[in-house]
């Protein structure tokens, strides 16, 4: 009898249950106050926007700057370059020493940025005038790639003509540079010995007198030697 009790309650029991678990499962998980289920990839995407189910919404790709036109710098070609070509590529040619330096890094709406070298002109061969204080202008990548001046350096330049930025730089790159020692001779590095052996008046010479130099850059140019100098 008592068997037969239990056994009707227990049947009793899950039939009142059974509305629930079905509700349960076909709900698709659980739910509190009739709210909708929490999905993992809700959760997901709550905490992290980026993330939609299961892939990653794609990033925006940074804007390119515009490109820019650098001026274009004269290139020898290589087997050619001797002093003919260093003095008649050249627009400037003097013996000075640098007194300034000015960087004007490129400004909104500038294509470029540029850096103002100041000289003080002692000997010129042409295009300068001895005693004057004469500025040009580099754009400031060559500076970057190591083509840089420095206050009180003396030097023999051969720069080429401005281009139509008003820009400028040393001819050949450091072969348009010859320092000065002390003494107010030129001096040759080895790649300019190498490169000026055929010279007759500088081959194999590693330094010689201004006056020297500044006769075999006028023989070179196919130009009548006149000196013009100026008292340091």
């Amino acid at each position: 009898m008592r068997g037969g009790v239990r056994l009707c309650l227990l049947v009793l029991s899950l039939a009142i249950l059974q509305p629930g678990f079905s509700r349960g499962q076909s709900g698709g998980g659980n739910r509190v106050g009739g709210s909708p289920p929490i999905r993992t990839s809700d959760l997901a995407t709550d905490l992290n926007p980026n993330f939609a189910v299961g892939l990653p919404r794609p990033v925006p790709l940074p804007i390119p700057e515009p490109i820019r036109v650098w001026p274009r710098i004269p290139i020898l070609p290589p087997g050619t370059f001797g002093l003919p070509q260093l003095a008649r590529s050249a627009g400037l040619i003097f013996s000075g020493k640098v007194t300034g330096i000015a960087h004007s890094p490129a400004a909104v709406g500038e294509a470029i940025g540029t850096v103002s070298i100041t000289f003080r002109v002692e000997n010129a061969i042409r295009g300068a005038t001895p005693a004057e204080d004469l500025t040009v202008t580099q754009w400031i990548g060559l500076w970057s790639s190591g083509q840089r001046y420095r206050v009180g350096e003396r030097a023999v330049f051969f720069l080429y003509p401005p281009s139509k930025l008003g820009l400028t730089s040393c001819v050949g790159g450091a072969m348009g540079r010859f320092a000065i020692d002390p003494l107010g001779r030129v001096l040759l590095t080895p790649q300019q010995l190498s490169a000026l052996r055929g010279d007759p008046v500088l081959a194999g010479k590693s330094r010689v007198s201004y006056s020297d130099f500044a006769r075999a850059v006028r023989q070179a140019a196919g130009e009548e030697w006149t000196s013009t100098t100026t008292r340091r």
